[in-house]
């Protein structure tokens, strides 16, 4: 406890004029993640969790206990080519050994990318600017092979262009009740899209949103949503109604998780968190508004 009475919590934020306790360092790491056999990104109780599977290995590396943030809890089933956690110990490493050290303890379907010593002002969901998902599309009469719940597949043809067009509603600061799930514990349903678009990644179709924050579910519902234009059951302009509206009824029922992928967060550059080229690795590249 300091003078000012603040207590000090692992990860916390660190107030104005404050600091960590003498010896402990804050790092930083990217992670991807196959979120097909977890229960989200959060600690759960009887289920598997990447969190958990991140704080064993790291906490094996720190010989401490290691509890990590991140820049946001993806659901059950949703992957990631580039999360962002943090965490504070007692333990000197550098990057490289972070990354290896828990590379070798932690399944196959997780792995850190990279990790070093940042500010202790800096937290990964705090800091944050913005993040970018990706849904990735299978449109084709018969089911993928391979890469089952690394997508989504949808038996007919899709009107790409006209899914595109629906996007641009989506753009600006707005109410995002319609897309927003049952049990979404934020305070406003508000959140600010700078971007949305689908385009086709050879032979995939991909939505891909930028915004500074979102709501529980948002972005399957909006996928959701976005099918029905797709398969010509409404039009582009039925998006601008439905956000009108702001009746979660009144929307298409949310998309599977499978297809969803956290692909990039922003922060200042003062904290410097690398960029990298978005994900997941067999897309096509599409540079635009990339970075």
């Amino acid at each position: 406890m300091t003078e000012l009475g603040w207590k000090y919590i692992p990860n916390c934020r660190i107030p104005e004029g404050q600091h960590l306790p003498e010896g402990v360092s804050r790092y930083a790491a990217i992670v991807s993640y196959d979120g097909s056999s977890f229960c989200g990104f959060q600690k759960q109780k009887h289920s598997p969790s990447v969190q958990e599977a991140l704080e064993s290995a790291l906490s094996y590396v720190a010989n401490e206990a290691v509890v990590v943030s991140c820049a946001g809890r993806t659901d059950t089933g949703v992957h990631a080519s580039y999360q962002v956690i943090h965490f504070d110990s007692l333990a000197q490493r550098d990057g490289h050994n972070w990354v290896m050290g828990a590379n070798a303890k932690l399944p196959d379907s997780v792995a850190l990318v990279w990790a070093d010593n940042v500010g202790e002002d800096f937290h990964a969901r705090f800091s944050a600017t913005a993040r970018t998902y990706r849904y990735v599309i299978a449109s084709q009469q018969t089911r993928p092979a391979t890469l089952a719940e690394g997508l989504t597949w949808v038996k007919y043809p899709l009107d790409v262009p006209a899914m595109n067009n629906a996007c641009e509603y989506l753009l600006g600061e707005q109410n995002f009740t319609a897309f927003r799930g049952a049990g979404c514990q934020s305070l406003s349903p508000f959140r600010n899209v700078e971007r949305a678009c689908v385009y086709e990644s050879g032979q995939l179709i991909v939505f891909e949103v930028t915004a500074n924050a979102f709501v529980l579910h948002m972005v399957r519902n909006i996928v959701g949503s976005l099918l029905e234009v797709g398969l010509q059951r409404q039009t582009p302009g039925w998006i601008q109604q439905l956000l009108k509206w702001g009746d979660r009824c009144k929307s298409a029922a949310t998309a599977s998780p499978f297809g969803l992928y956290l692909v990039g967060v922003r922060y200042p550059s003062e904290h410097k968190i690398p960029k990298l080229p978005l994900g997941p690795i067999f897309l096509s590249n599409h540079t635009e508004g990339e970075g």
